[in-house]
């Protein structure tokens, strides 16, 4: 993150803006809906400019800009259309501590202004770090499109309640709920339309038949291979209202970043022979939480009930009486095979598909594998990085050519993904060679020689 996002309180603050065009009109009035005292200095100032800041609030000077005007301003804004004085301005703002913005020059400045969303109370800004201006423009059209007017008058009213509601809620976690409850209710709808008193009136109504809440609920998310873009409306919404959250080590950090900011985050991660906690303290932690009130996040990397050991984690939460609901995700076999350009089945290839753990749960490969010799059948290895050379050598001893293509992706889906392409004979080499890490993906059969024509993904530096 390039800026912090922080929205300031300049009501009366003096605010200093350097220069009296059409640029400086623009911020002026933001500054001036913002309830900021402005200082402008320019050698000349714009009748707009002078019209919009005629209340005795504001100071103009026309003349040219000195050192001595940064004194007891609390942010400075250079608007001229000369870059060298704009940038003079900016590094003596910088001496004195001060943030300062430059209009058009990010990189002078130590401040920016977003593109703004207003539906006061409701205020919704986010910029592009200055690299794209009009993308942000664009974005704002978009925002302004799904955000109607009556959202303020949503916000406003959700204000007046707010003192009943804390005083008929002593638990942080019950005024939660109910605020989620209320807020996607009738009443939320008939604030928006402006019938103020309905909505005032069903949210009197809930709060009075609101009762506290004795168990939460956990939520079994599948978090996808890795990118976010490939969650579902259902995880992504339950993800951004949990309490806490327990994640694993293939959950991507694009996907964890999407969670609830405030969340308590518990890591319970595994890797190969090493588990961060046992699953049985994994599966207490969920009833635990869930006991405490609280709505519990299970995010873990591609599809739950895929070698997620998600039924265990449910059979645990049924068995102690805990709610629960379990979402799908996009699993690695799916997002990896399709981000690599290899379609599982293929009507000219293979008919049909089999997943199969890269180690049982005693890490042996105890495995059916005279089952997964015929060229029809297309094989994903999942978690079979460290047994790919027992892998290779089983299936050729059970009759599976050499030559059988194999494809090993690695950290399929992101921006990191590599693909490795091979034979029963040589893929190995390959990997060893490459220094492939987890997580990854194998797929053996003839589907993978398509991979060359197919591959439609680039990542970055690709």
């Amino acid at each position: 993150m390039d800026y912090l996002p922080l929205f300031l309180d300049l009501k009366q603050q003096p605010v200093l803006l350097v220069g009296g065009g059409d640029i400086a009109l623009r911020k002026a009035r933001l500054l001036n809906s913002a309830g900021a005292s402005i200082h402008v200095v320019a050698q000349q100032i714009g009748e707009d400019l002078k019209t919009l800041l005629s209340d005795s609030r504001h100071l103009l000077l026309e003349r040219s800009y000195q050192a001595s005007d940064l004194e007891e301003v609390v942010l400075v804004i250079a608007a001229t259309d000369d870059q060298q004085v704009n940038r003079e301005v900016a590094r003596q703002a910088k001496e004195r501590k001060l943030f300062v913005n430059v209009v058009d020059d990010a990189s002078a400045g130590s401040a920016i202004m977003p593109s703004i969303v207003d539906r006061s109370p409701v205020v919704a800004a986010f910029s592009t770090g200055g690299k794209a201006p009009v993308l942000a423009r664009m974005l704002r059209q978009q925002l302004e499109s799904m955000l109607p007017a009556g959202y303020g008058q949503l916000a406003s009213l959700a204000g007046s309640f707010r003192k009943k509601v804390n005083s008929r809620f002593s638990q942080l976690n019950d005024r939660r709920y109910f605020w989620e409850k209320v807020l996607t209710s009738s009443a939320a709808e008939k604030a928006i339309q402006g019938d103020l008193a309905a909505a005032e009136s069903i949210f009197e109504q809930q709060l009075n038949d609101a009762e506290a809440t004795d168990v939460g609920e956990v939520y079994l998310v599948g978090g996808g291979p890795g990118d976010p873009d490939l969650l579902t409306f259902k995880a992504l919404r339950l993800m951004q209202q949990a309490d806490v959250v327990l994640h694993d080590r293939l959950v991507s950090e694009q996907v964890l970043s999407l969670c609830r900011r405030d969340a308590d985050f518990i890591y319970v991660g595994k890797k190969r022979d090493r588990h961060a906690r046992p699953q049985e303290e994994i599966n207490q932690l969920l009833v635990d939480h869930a006991r405490e009130g609280k709505r519990v996040l299970r995010l873990k990397g591609g599809d739950p009930f895929i070698f997620g050991r998600g039924g265990e984690e449910i059979d645990t939460l049924a068995e102690e009486g805990i709610p629960f609901q379990v979402v799908p995700g996009i699993t690695a076999a799916s997002g990896c095979s399709t981000y690599s350009g290899i379609p599982l089945t293929h009507r000219d290839y293979a008919q049909s598909v089999r997943f199969v753990t890269g180690h049982l749960k005693d890490d042996s490969y105890n495995l059916n594998w005279h089952e997964m010799v015929d060229p029809s059948q297309t094989l994903v290895f999942y978690m079979g990085l460290m047994g790919l050379p027992r892998i290779c050598d089983e299936l050729q001893k059970q009759g599976r050519p050499s030559e059988t293509p194999v494809a090993l992706i690695e950290k399929g889906t992101t921006q990191e993904q590599r693909v490795f392409t091979g034979t029963l004979a040589n893929i190995t080499e390959q990997v060893s060679a490459n220094k492939v890490k987890a997580p990854t993906l194998i797929i053996v059969g003839d589907v993978v020689s398509l991979h060359d024509k197919l591959k439609w993904f680039k990542p970055a530096g690709e």
